[in-house]
């Protein structure tokens, strides 16, 4: 690729991988708004401070951009402001620059800037209609969003939601790319089979209190509110009663502002229901090998799920909601696991029990699926979005196509 521009809010542990990839293969640079440290990754809702354990700035160029906001923050619109960008883009012409949503100022700034300097812009967000909104709010952005949206050269959708969403817009299909969400699918599988090479999986049960026996259940993510881990534990405890699930046992994985209160839930169920809290990224494979399901019970403010992602590379299957984004890409109905109802435990009950018969009578068919889904969200299908893209506004400008380095 002739010269490729990104700006995202921080580093984040989920595009690493992507940036790496590109930048092995095409000349790019990334620009980051946002510093941010150990509180402020407490502050966005993981629940505690901490550093990611694994490298988010190596193999691919990059530059931080002055911040000059009040309160320098990835969680509000006000909080990157980096004003810097206009004189980047406008001095480094680049042939392409994409940015990595539009909830903030300082992705504003960057697509006027484009705009003003006539450099093709892409966008990338994960946006779905599901997410709640009032009447009012959003009649009045109806117009305003499909004026900006479809000034877009191209759009990278990340799945079916996300693309219903800009298609709600007017966007046109040709400016439309399949960009999915994806995980460092090879990492997260290598250490889940070494951990089960090395039964490191049955050493975790054994520190939890977990029989090597035992069905277990998961929720792994922040514990927010719109994250609905209570619904999981509750439906975990009417399980509990039922003789189907005498062997059942529930693990929950991450911090957060509901922890005290999910602990008092759980406090009748010492045995059955466990807590690992936070786990970093080179923990984590471990500990969906330590489990045998996930269950996703967001509202739709879970515009994707990237759980589900890293416990299918893993060998794992899944509950998740109808609302949250990943579920209509994800989810095969009896194959890589179930959905239900947003809040409907009884439901999602039923679905807990359908997935423990199923991974325990087919779990070759359900191992099969899990992988050919994993295939199609890959970071290799992501890259491939990105050149098409830009290969199209190549030939729309009279150039050639754009190659490797």
């Amino acid at each position: 690729m002739k010269r490729l521009g990104i700006l995202i809010s921080h580093p984040i542990q989920y595009y690493a991988p992507w940036f790496r990839y590109l930048g092995q293969r095409f000349n790019i640079e990334v620009f980051y708004a946002h510093r941010q440290d150990p509180r402020g990754q407490a502050e966005a809702g993981f629940g505690i401070e901490f550093d990611w354990d694994t490298p988010l700035l190596d193999g691919y160029p990059y530059r931080w951009l002055a911040n000059v906001a009040r309160h320098p923050n990835v969680n509000s619109f006000s909080g990157c402001d980096t004003p810097g960008i206009y004189d980047i883009i406008k001095k480094e012409r680049f042939d392409v620059f994409l940015v990595c949503g539009w909830q903030l100022k300082s992705y504003i700034q960057a697509i006027r800037a484009c705009w003003r300097n006539n450099v093709p812009v892409f966008l990338r967000g994960d946006s779905q209609l599901l997410t709640r909104r009032s009447g009012i709010k959003l009649a009045l952005k109806y117009l305003p969003y499909r004026w900006f949206l479809n000034k877009i050269d191209a759009h990278l959708y990340v799945g079916k939601r996300n693309r219903d969403y800009l298609r709600h817009y007017g966007v046109p299909e040709n400016k439309l790319f399949f960009s999915p969400h994806f995980v460092d699918n090879d990492f997260f599988r290598d250490c889940a089979e070494s951990a089960a090479a090395a039964n490191k999986s049955l050493e975790i049960r054994s520190r939890l209190g977990i029989p090597p026996e035992a069905f277990v259940f998961m929720f792994v993510g922040k514990m927010a509110p719109y994250k609905r881990p209570g619904d999981f534990i509750q439906a975990c405890i009417k399980l509990f009663s039922l003789p189907q699930g005498a062997d059942v046992h529930a693990l929950l994985v991450g911090d957060g502002s509901l922890r005290e209160r999910l602990e008092f839930l759980a406090k009748p169920y010492p045995g059955r229901i466990h807590f690992a809290g936070f786990q970093n990224q080179t923990q984590l494979p471990f500990l969906y090998r330590a489990g045998d399901a996930l269950v996703l019970p967001s509202e739709a403010r879970e515009t994707w799920g990237l759980v589900v992602n890293e416990a299918f590379a893993c060998g794992i299957p899944a509950i998740v909601t109808d609302e949250a984004g990943c579920s209509p890409d994800l989810i095969e109905e009896g194959l890589t696991g179930y959905t239900y109802p947003a809040a409907d435990m009884d439901k999602l009950l039923t679905c807990m029990l359908a997935l423990k018969n199923l991974y325990r009578t087919t779990p070759r068919v359900v191992k099969r699926s899990l992988m050919k889904k994993v295939a199609c969200y890959s970071v290799e299908k992501t890259a491939e979005a990105l050149k098409r893209a830009a290969n199209m506004i190549s030939e729309q400008n009279g150039g050639n196509k754009y190659g490797e380095k």
